[in-house]
């Protein structure tokens, strides 16, 4: 038999997740799910043929236990776990500002393996951004494991733990930055006489292409800014407004903000 996954807490989240795990090829007899109502746990056993479970369970009988809670909710979880979690398991948490630390303490299980993970909302559509970081007891092995889970999903990388905070600014946040974008583009677009589908197909279809090359290219953004920045052109006057605006500056700001709030949530506030 192999490996039981658990999916503790199954949101949205937790449930693409698991959705990946099942389209990789995990058989449905090996994925045990829990949720906080009744009907969400028969929902989701229905769907994916899943079985829904306990915490307690599920800490009982799954060798991975994938924590989904919300920062503010997994004090809880972990206190209905602690003692429940042998050291043997491998405990995956993707709440932000929650240190490996944190759960390994609150488990209260000497020497247990954590790795703490922040993906982002596009795991929704198998375009996520994982970003892993092994705890002090995770080896490597566990870090394998931790990535054949996630990368169904999207893609991953290994960060130190330290840079955790940094990651949830930057790509944990990151989709609301650019959704935020695309809605005032689509705004422009409207105030320059646009009816309101047209400006939003412009502007979804040039925010998928941009990132495509983006990813795809090789190259540099400025690289690719200039390269549509024609002389005395268009966007030239448009960057020269969002210059003057201190458009980068408010995003280096923007940014910190979420670093710091990533902080204060792991210290409890």
């Amino acid at each position: 038999m192999g490996q039981r996954i658990a999916v503790l807490g199954t949101g949205k989240m937790g449930e693409a997740l698991l959705s990946g795990m099942l389209r990789a090829g995990k058989p449905a007899h090996e994925v045990l799910v829990t949720t906080r109502r009744a009907e969400r746990a028969e929902e989701l056993a229905a769907r994916y043929g899943v079985a829904a479970v306990s915490n307690r369970e599920a800490a009982e009988q799954a060798d991975t236990l994938i924590l989904t809670a919300k920062p503010q909710d997994m004090g809880a979880l972990l206190a209905e776990l602690a003692g429940y979690v042998p050291a043997d398991r491998l405990v995956v948490s993707g709440a932000a500002g929650i240190t490996t630390a944190f759960v390994a303490q609150r488990l209260g299980a000497e020497g247990l393996p954590v790795v703490r993970v922040m993906t982002n909302t596009p795991v929704l559509v198998d375009e996520a951004m994982s970003a892993i970081s092994a705890g002090p007891h995770a080896t490597e092995e566990h870090l394998r494991r931790t990535e054949e889970i996630f990368r169904p999903v999207g893609k991953t990388i290994r960060v130190p733990e330290s840079q955790q905070d940094a990651v949830t600014a930057l790509s944990g946040s990151g989709p609301a930055y650019f959704y935020f974008l695309v809605e005032a583009m689509i705004d422009a677009g409207i105030l320059l006489g646009l009816p309101r589908a047209t400006a939003h197909e412009l502007i979804v279809q040039s925010a998928v292409g941009a990132g495509v090359m983006l990813r795809d290219s090789g190259e540099h953004p400025v690289k690719l800014r200039e390269a549509v920045t024609s002389p005395a052109g268009t966007t030239i006057a448009a960057i020269r407004e969002l210059e003057r605006h201190g458009v980068r500056a408010a995003l280096l700001e923007a940014l910190e903000a979420a670093r710091d709030r990533s902080k204060q949530l792991a210290a409890g506030d």
